[in-house]
């Protein structure tokens, strides 16, 4: 009597039901990736491509990208992500290595700083640098010097933004390296700079790529700094389809713009892929408590200064300034949004605090049952490459023209069963699309590191895969929920390329309200503008704030 074979068919049963489970899991993110993203983004591709006639206009498309106007925006938007991915890489990752390896007073404190702009509204970012390089700005009072409207205040801007990408992604790992190893090499009589070339380097190598490439996607995608900062004559991708789409109704030219970027982006997201696949599989870490020492000679404490000096000048600057310029009037400006004027607004421009905190509610509640049944889905190591690619189109949305999705839920979702043009909640759902990549990506690493044998042998004893979660994977993944929820509701409170299109007038969001007053002339409007952006910018630092203390073990990818 072979007594082995029962427990065989039950572990075999038990896997069946987890590999059912996961399909389960799958459909519910993958119908709403579906209906809200896919169906938007290939309906107005398909209005520019095929006319209300419907006939073909494809000969038109491709004569579009032969025209000298749009060739200029996609080498300038090309151009402007490669420099501002290599400026912050050169401008970052000195600081990577002082987060990483040095231990010092306010460390930690200095670490979340850096941290604020990646979660601050790219049209509050554009504010910021306004208010110290624009039309009265800061140096135009002291020297008489304006960068508004050249590609220096864009490139300047965009570090500013991603400056906390590199310091995460690559100090993140730089701190979990066996500096015994770089030792080694100098016992060896390796010189420390050829040690940390042929040693450190190499180890770092994809985590560099990997930031490099998260750069280059946030760069080559950005709309609201380049909206703000950007003169006439300068254009990225992005900005050119919101102006073939919403100024010009050029569908066609919109169409094929979107096209090139989805191309462009699928492409980056399958590269970053495979370097967060390399990194994973590589390399040996080590507590990073062990590895941060007290900084030893004049040239670290060097190294630590002109960090303190780079994050002075270009991180907290900014930001500081634009608090400053609020309150050049007292309590002016801040008076004024609570009075209609009866312009770019129907309703008072404070309301649009209280409307930004409810869209960003209810789009962190749909992006994290959504993300989260995804990374549950995904959680598993052995899963097929089929199950990789849903990863992969999990994080489109971060590089797929916002601009795209706003006017593509306009034009799709417009009948029934899907009429929600005149609804609340098409504002949230387009914010939540942004949210879903970050809950995945916070998520996923924490789910993969719960031992697979807990949740067989659950399955073995006839836990059924909704209690194997709730027993097994809940209670381990409590904080990491906690930290995907406060992620997605810091980038759904500033998305604003889609949010643009269709947060109706009467209920404006934040970014959406910053944005039309900067528009507009008159130093009050400016001032309002000013102010708004120092809310929403508060309201992101103490949601961040809450992320770090929530975070001690550095959970997650971001």
């Amino acid at each position: 009597m072979d007594l082995a074979r029962p427990v065989t068919t039950t572990a075999t049963r038990g896997r069946l039901r987890s590999d059912a489970a996961r399909l389960g899991l799958m459909a519910v993110p993958v119908a709403f990736f579906a209906v809200f993203f896919a169906y938007p983004v290939v309906a107005i591709v398909l209005r520019g491509l095929r006319g209300e006639d419907g006939v073909w206009r494809l000969a038109e498309a491709a004569r579009t990208l032969a025209r000298p106007e749009v060739r200029d925006v996609l080498w300038f938007t090309l151009w402007q992500a490669l420099a501002s991915t290599a400026l912050t890489l050169v401008i970052a990752l000195p600081a990577a290595y002082v987060f990483a390896r040095l231990r010092f007073p306010g460390r930690e404190l200095l670490r979340a700083v850096v941290t604020v702009p990646f979660v601050l509204p790219t049209v509050v970012a554009g504010a910021a640098f306004l208010a110290v390089i624009g039309r009265g700005g800061l140096f135009d009072e002291l020297w008489g010097v304006r960068l508004d409207g050249t590609v220096w205040a864009i490139l300047l801007a965009h570090v500013f933004v991603n400056f906390a990408v590199v310091v995460r992604t690559v100090g993140g790992l730089w701190a979990q390296l066996d500096p015994g190893q770089e030792e080694a090499a100098r016992m060896l009589g390796a010189s420390r700079f050829a040690a940390w070339r042929t040693v450190t380097l190499p180890a770092l190598g994809p985590a560099i790529a990997a930031a490099a490439l998260m750069i280059f996607l946030f760069t080559f995608t950005s709309f609201g700094i380049v909206q703000v900062l950007g003169g006439p004559g300068v254009s990225t991708l992005e900005t050119e389809i919101y102006r073939r789409t919403a100024d010009l109704l050029d569908l066609t030219t919109a169409a094929v713009l979107s096209l090139v970027q989805f191309a462009a982006v699928g492409g980056v997201l399958a590269v970053h892929a495979w370097t967060v696949r390399r990194r994973e599989a590589t390399l040996r870490l080590v507590d990073p408590a062990t590895t941060a020492r007290p900084p030893r000679g004049a040239g670290q404490w060097l190294l630590i200064a002109g960090v303190l000096l780079v994050t002075a000048v270009l991180i907290v600057l900014p930001p500081a300034v634009l608090v400053q310029r609020s309150f050049s009037a007292g309590l002016g400006y801040y008076r004024a949004l609570t009075e209609e004027d009866g312009g770019a607004f129907l309703a008072a421009p404070v309301e649009a605090v209280g409307n930004s905190l409810e869209y960003a509610l209810a789009a962190t509640a749909i992006a994290v049952v959504i993300g989260g049944l995804a990374a549950a889905a995904l959680a598993r190591r052995d899963a097929g490459r089929w199950v990789r690619g849903f990863d992969a189109l999990l994080m489109l949305p971060l590089g797929v023209s916002a601009v795209t999705v706003g006017f593509g839920f306009l034009i799709a979702l417009d009948e029934p069963p899907l009429d929600l043009r005149a609804t609340w909640i098409l504002v949230p759902l387009a914010q939540a699309l942004v949210g879903v990549p970050f809950v995945v990506r916070t998520m996923l690493p924490v789910l993969r590191a719960v031992d697979h044998r807990l949740r067989e042998a659950a399955a073995v004893l006839g836990a059924s895969p909704w209690r194997v979660w709730r027993e097994v994977d809940l209670p381990m993944v409590r904080r990491a929920l906690l930290i995907a929820a406060g992620f997605a509701f810091a980038v759904s409170l500033g998305e604003f390329g889609a949010t643009v299109f269709i947060a109706r007038p009467d209920n404006p969001t934040l970014p959406v309200a910053v944005a039309k007053l900067i528009g507009r002339p008159g130093d009050l409007n400016y001032g309002q503008a000013m102010a708004l952006s120092v809310i929403l910018m508060v309201v992101c630092a103490v949601a961040l704030l809450v992320l770090e203390r929530l975070r001690g073990d550095r959970t997650g990818e971001f």
